[in-house]
């Protein structure tokens, strides 16, 4: 059974930094796309970051870009996202995503096949 766990969410003040984490199970981490979704209340879930198999390419969300930083550790069945400069509108439940059968990194919700729970992030201003 593939679980995908994530942590490290929280509250903090606008400007400061989190970093979320992801441990992957039941499947072949290292084969997997890894991907950062949120929402937001009241809004869809959107892409903010991809990750390839081995970590050589990543995408991101125009919103994020330059913010924010996906990273893996295979060795560990690992995903990371570094959060820095938090904004009031990145308040949203955030989400690990892994995608089977690809090679190349996507944004695209509908191409990752399992889901993680979620870990809530709350940006006060």
């Amino acid at each position: 059974q593939v679980q995908l766990v994530e942590s490290g969410g929280g509250l903090v003040q606008a400007g400061g930094s989190l970093r979320l984490s992801c441990a992957g199970s039941g499947l072949t981490f290292s084969r997997s796309i890894m991907g950062w979704f949120r929402q937001a209340p009241g809004k869809e879930r959107e892409a903010v970051a991809a990750i390839n198999r081995s970590g050589s390419s990543t995408d991101y969300a125009d919103s994020v870009q330059g913010r924010f930083t996906i990273s893996r550790d295979n060795a560990k069945n690992t995903v990371y996202l570094q959060i820095n400069s938090l904004k009031p509108e990145d308040t949203a439940i955030y989400y690990c995503a892994a995608a089977q059968g690809l090679y190349i990194v996507t944004l695209r919700r509908g191409s990752y096949d399992y889901w993680g729970q979620g870990t809530q992030v709350t940006v006060s201003s």
